[in-house]
Formats: structure tokens, sequence, C-alpha cells
């Protein structure tokens, strides 16, 4: 275990690990982004990124395919793409469709080429694709959620019940994602080619408060699941069998987490799922044959 100590001057919001495992970018209240080299048991400090004028809350490692590169999200409103060449990071391209806080970042699955999924507290969802001249282009969705959206995340290019040599262009004129807002909704996007937007497909009724974090799993099973954490102290775990089927609901636990919950990570396998909350603990949940979700354990660190 690699424990890094003292690394910012103030709160940590995010820490993200690249593709291969190799870096970890960090994301602070200090304003500024850190990044790690990551080996074995040691860290080395090889950056600090500065340029944002408020906390940034997170982060997101774009696919190796597009070479270094790292999107961070702030208070300030603003999104900035970092870019590392020959050792050297700079910011290439600047976001700034959003008029309050940027609160959640997320590159598309590289099989939708480099695209960056935004939510900001303006109630707006922006899709930002860069392309290969260096031009940009976006999507932005006005009142997506009301009072803010908190958090969206990608679905996988890969649509339950289809199978994986299934044709790329149907893969990409399928993308979906989901998003968690202030109005304590959750709600499915997918994408129409023909309006060249993303238009609502499913709304998710369930939690009593804020819809802190969403999160797709990315699993490509028979099923789709997504997790949803919220300030009402809990988690449900959204489940669809089929695509354009209904969503069912089940809450993660019959009793209330002890704190509000602020996020839910997936597994790469998409069978574990990480929850983490006021109470400054992180546990672990597995769906057993029955279909009822049990504790995988605890991190107490």
């Amino acid at each position: 275990m690699v424990t890094i100590g003292n690394a910012h001057e103030d709160l940590i919001h995010d820490a993200v690990l690249d593709y291969y495992g190799k870096r970890l970018a960090t994301s602070s209240s200090d304003k500024t982004i850190k990044i790690f080299e990551v080996e074995n048991d040691e860290h080395k400090l090889v950056e600090t990124l500065r340029g944002h004028e408020g906390p940034v809350w997170q982060v997101s490692w774009a696919h190796p395919k597009f070479g270094v590169i790292l999107a961070s999200a702030s208070y300030d409103g603003k999104v900035f793409i970092w870019k590392e060449e020959n050792g050297k990071w700079s910011i290439i391209s600047q976001h700034s469709v959003h008029q309050a806080s940027v609160n959640s970042v997320s590159w598309a699955p590289h099989e939708y080429g480099a695209q960056l999924l935004v939510a900001s507290s303006d109630g707006k969802i922006s899709i930002v694709e860069y392309k290969e001249d260096g031009t940009t282009s976006s999507i932005v969705i006005e009142r997506a959620h009301a009072i803010g959206v908190n958090s969206a995340t990608w679905a996988p290019p890969v649509s339950a019940g289809s199978s994986i040599e299934n044709d790329k262009s149907k893969s990409l004129q399928e993308r979906r994602f989901a998003s968690g807002g202030s109005d304590n909704l959750v709600k499915i996007w997918k994408f129409n080619p023909e309006v060249n937007t993303y238009e609502l497909e499913h709304t998710l009724e369930g939690h009593t408060d804020w819809v802190r974090d969403v999160a797709w799993s990315p699993s490509v099973l028979a099923r789709s699941y997504i997790a949803s954490a919220s300030q009402d102290r809990t988690v449900i775990i959204w489940s669809q069998d089929k695509p354009g089927a209904n969503w069912s609901k089940q809450y993660l636990t019959e009793e209330k987490f002890p704190d509000v919950v602020w996020r839910a990570n997936w597994s790469l396998s998409g069978n574990i799922l990480a929850v983490s909350g006021g109470d400054n603990k992180v546990t672990l949940w597995r769906e057993s044959l029955d279909g009822r979700w049990e504790s995988a354990g605890q991190i107490d660190e």
C-alpha cells in the first residue's frame, strides 16, 4: 500500500490512477493538481499543475491512445485539459460554457473518441468532443437538472443484451450516460444522431435528497447496473435487463448509512461497489447469487 502524506495544503477531493496504474493525479481545495509517479511502494511528486481559481473537485485521465492527457473540473466553472509532452505539462484547451461550479468531468470510453462529459451546478450538462485537428465541438443540455447537476457517468460501449461483436457504428449510435442532480433524480440520456444531441430516455425516482454521485457499472454482462449515492444517506442500485426496458430499484442496505453518502465506484470488472461517505469510511459491496447486496469488506485507512 502506498500512503502519500502532506500532498496538498487543503482537502483532497479526488485521486485517480492512470490507465497503467503508474501515475496518480490528485486534486484539492488548494486549487492545484499534483501528479505523482507510483512504482511498487514508492511515489514521487513530478508536477504541480496550477491554473484553476477555485477548489478542483475532480480529475479524469484520457485513454492513452490520445496521449498523456488529464481533464480537471473546478468550482471556478472551468474545465482544463492538460497534456504532457517531453516531460512538460501545459493547458491545451479550456472549456468555459458553464456559469457555476463544474462538479464532474469524465472521459468517454475510448471507442467513442476523445469526448468529455461535464456536469455543473448551473443545471447544464455538456459533452465536448476533441478532434484530431485540434478543434473542439460541444453539445450542451440546458436545464438537465433543476438546481444543479452533481455527477454524470458514461455507459459502457456495449449495451446490455448485445454482443461484443456488434458493429462499432451501432455502439456509437447508442451512446448513453446517466446524471444525478440536486432535484433528487437520476436521469438516463441517449444520443440521437439525427439531431446531434442527447435526449432524456428515463427519469429514475427514489432519493429524497440531492444525488451526489452516479456510477454506471463497466460490466457488459446481461444486465446494466447504475449505483446512485445521495445526501439522504442511501445508495440505490438501478438495474435494467435489456436496452429500452424499465429500470428496477433496489436499496443497497435496509438501514440508512450513518452519514451523507458522497461517492460510489465500481471495480473494473463491475462486480464490486465501493461506497464512501461523511463517516470517513469506505465499504465494499457485491451482489449475492440470490440478487441481494452484501458486504464485501471495509477499508479503514
